[in-house]
């Protein structure tokens, strides 16, 4: 465990919509040198996209898969909602995060409030394996983040609403 204080130490502030000064893949590798084999295997496993626990979770990344399918839930009962004119209010987020914007600002407002339970998750975890679970999931959010491109997705948007035109 010792030996994860240094690794711990040595990460640079993660701060969130800002380029990180690490890769996924530089930490990945500097974790391969400090972390046991069973705990590298484990934190090379997590995902963001994950949303089902698993027996060998740490309790904060149960935590988080547990709260990204609820959020996953709510998104999706809200979207039915407004297909059927019905009003439902998510518990984890206020309608105005899906309303307001366009749709590269909902997302990343969504990714915000992930990174907000990543944040209050860490508490307590300063240089264990499940700070690095957690510091981990917010590479993969900011990861995320740097890949959008606002002309390609215009690009795309355009190319898709093209498409369904066509259709009808």
């Amino acid at each position: 465990m010792d030996k994860y204080i240094y690794f711990a130490a040595q990460l640079p502030l993660l701060v969130f919509d800002k380029e990180p000064a690490l890769t996924i893949n530089d930490f990945l590798e500097e974790g391969r040198k400090w972390l046991s084999d069973a705990d590298y295997a484990l934190l090379s496993a997590v995902s963001i996209n994950s949303t089902e626990p698993t027996g060998n979770d740490p309790a904060a990344l149960r935590e988080f898969k547990l709260y990204e399918k609820m959020l996953r839930d709510e998104l999706v009962l809200y979207r039915q909602s407004l297909k059927t004119r019905q009003e439902h209010k998510p518990r984890l987020f206020a309608p105005a995060t899906l309303k307001e914007g366009n749709p590269l600002d909902v997302e990343k407002k969504l990714l915000q409030l992930r990174w907000y339970l990543l944040s209050e998750l860490e508490f307590g975890h300063y240089s264990d394996i499940e700070f690095l679970v957690l510091y981990y999931l917010k590479l993969q959010i900011l990861q995320r983040l740097q890949r959008f491109d606002r002309e390609k997705g215009k690009e795309k948007f355009l190319t898709y609403t093209e498409l369904a035109y066509e259709q009808d």
